[in-house]
């Protein structure tokens, strides 16, 4: 049985979000080990000619993640507490955690302290702690998130989610997912996404559409997202 997993997400990320919510009670359930790793999708989409997420003095998702390591640096429960409370101001909310006034409204509300922003984006290393994360999963062909590590050295991209099970049915998923484990040679599993499916996908993207300031980027293609829940389209 599988015991323990690295869970990589960009905090930008709905899916990932919701993932981690899966995540979280299977842990609570089952006593998984989850270890919160880093991915940057702002570096994965990057255009050619723009600057590095590192390079830049404040970087939405990359600078939350930097917070985050420093925060991993003390307590792996530190990180998920961050993790969980700027997905869920996010995702949930539809507020902006990638705004430092409200990032630093956040690590008050959890006892962190505002000055822990600074702290992190005044320490370089950070940066590393990052990019690590994010080459770690490059290196092993992943592209995006949520990525998971098993101890054996596999990984997996997904499941992407927008409804995450609770119970026994959260179980169940994990069973379905770590069941892929025993079969390497199987590479994809994916639903079609027909007319129905986006208009639920869409209507689970309200918040995160009414938070964020970006465009939604894949592998390089900017993806329209319509805020009309009966609208087509992919996240």
């Amino acid at each position: 049985m599988t015991t323990a997993v690295d869970f990589h997400f960009d905090p930008m990320c709905p899916f990932a979000y919701a993932t981690s919510v899966w995540m979280r009670e299977v842990r609570d359930r089952l006593g998984i080990e989850v270890g919160w790793r880093f991915f940057s999708l702002e570096e994965v989409n990057r255009a050619e000619g723009k600057k590095h997420p590192w390079e830049r003095p404040w970087s939405y998702g990359w600078s939350l993640m930097r917070i985050g390591a420093l925060l991993r640096r003390r307590d792996m429960a530190a990180l998920d507490a961050w993790y969980g409370a700027i997905g869920a101001e996010l995702h949930v909310r539809g507020g902006r955690p990638h705004d430092p006034a409200v990032a630093r409204r956040l690590l008050d509300e959890l006892g962190f302290g505002a000055s822990t922003l600074d702290e992190a984006l005044a320490d370089p290393d950070t940066h590393e702690d990052v990019r690590a994360d994010h080459r770690r999963v490059v290196d092993a062909g992943g592209f995006g998130v949520p990525t998971l590590f098993f101890p054996d050295g596999q990984c997996l991209f997904g499941p992407v989610l927008i409804d995450p099970p609770t119970g026994d049915r959260a179980v169940r998923l994990w069973e379905t997912v770590t069941g892929m484990l025993e079969f390497p040679d199987l590479y994809e599993i994916q639903r079609p996404k027909g007319p129905a499916e986006l208009r639920r996908i869409h209507r689970a993207l309200r918040p995160y559409l009414s938070g964020r300031d970006w465009v939604s980027v894949d592998r390089g293609k900017v993806i329209e997202i319509p805020q009309d829940s009966t609208a087509g389209g992919t996240a």
